[in-house]
């Protein structure tokens, strides 16, 4: 029997996510070559640096433009954790990837178009969007224009002090593409949920042909949700 799919990310999110990973790697291989020359391929520093400061520029941009489509279609909400029970489902969300996928066990949380974060996905992308790409934007403006501000940056340190939180940020952003990338791998089949991100759509289990009410996130998306069978 053929299983039904749900259409989970419509075309606007799924372009602004292919965007801003590609972005964010960039960065972090110009930022490496910048660290270390040899990577480089043979560059020039100089020329390293400005296309660092540049793919900054962009990404910064590109992701204010996400935030604006998230607050205005309300597709925010879902990086907001619910404060019921919420200590009780990362629990048992951590304890599936700990042990549970390791016996098959089926996942404690459903994905639909509304609800595609769990407990511990909505807690990351937090500190991520919240603390994390605010710090790695300050302190690379505070470094591109350190002359222009030079009391705030003498204030937090100096260039040193700022390169180095800079650059910590940096390996905490490689540290969850790695996990990010792993975990992609967690899904029915290994490929499920970079197919998902691909195409939008996802096996939800149930018969192929059963009806599901459309979301207002996946209205926004799509007024028009379709089931591939």
């Amino acid at each position: 029997m053929q299983a039904n799919r749900r259409q989970i990310y419509c075309i606007h999110e799924r372009i602004w996510h292919w965007l801003q990973a590609a972005g964010i790697g960039a960065l972090l291989l110009s930022g490496a070559a910048i660290h270390w020359p040899a990577l480089s391929a043979g560059l020039p520093f100089a020329w390293m640096i400005v296309v660092h400061n540049a793919l900054g520029i962009l990404l910064s941009v590109h992701a204010f433009l996400g935030l604006f489509y998230y607050a205005t279609t309300g597709a925010i909400r879902q990086f907001f954790p619910d404060p019921d029970h919420f200590f009780a489902r990362a629990a048992r969300v951590a304890d599936y990837y700990l042990r549970g996928m390791f016996r098959a066990d089926p996942h404690p949380e459903q994905r639909d178009p509304d609800r595609r974060l769990n407990p511990l996905q909505q807690a990351t992308y937090l500190a991520i969007l919240n603390v994390l790409l605010p710090l790695q934007i300050g302190t690379g403006l505070l470094m591109f224009s350190g002359q222009t501000w030079s009391g705030a940056v003498d204030w937090l340190g100096g260039l040193p002090v700022l390169a180095a939180v800079h650059t910590l940020g940096a390996w905490l952003f490689a540290a969850f593409l790695v996990m990010h990338v792993y975990l992609t791998t967690t899904g029915p089949t290994p490929l499920a949920y970079l197919k998902a991100m691909v195409l939008g759509s996802l096996d939800d289990g149930s018969p192929a042909g059963g009806n599901h009410p459309q979301t207002p996130c996946a209205a926004a998306c799509d007024s028009h949700a379709q089931r591939v069978p």
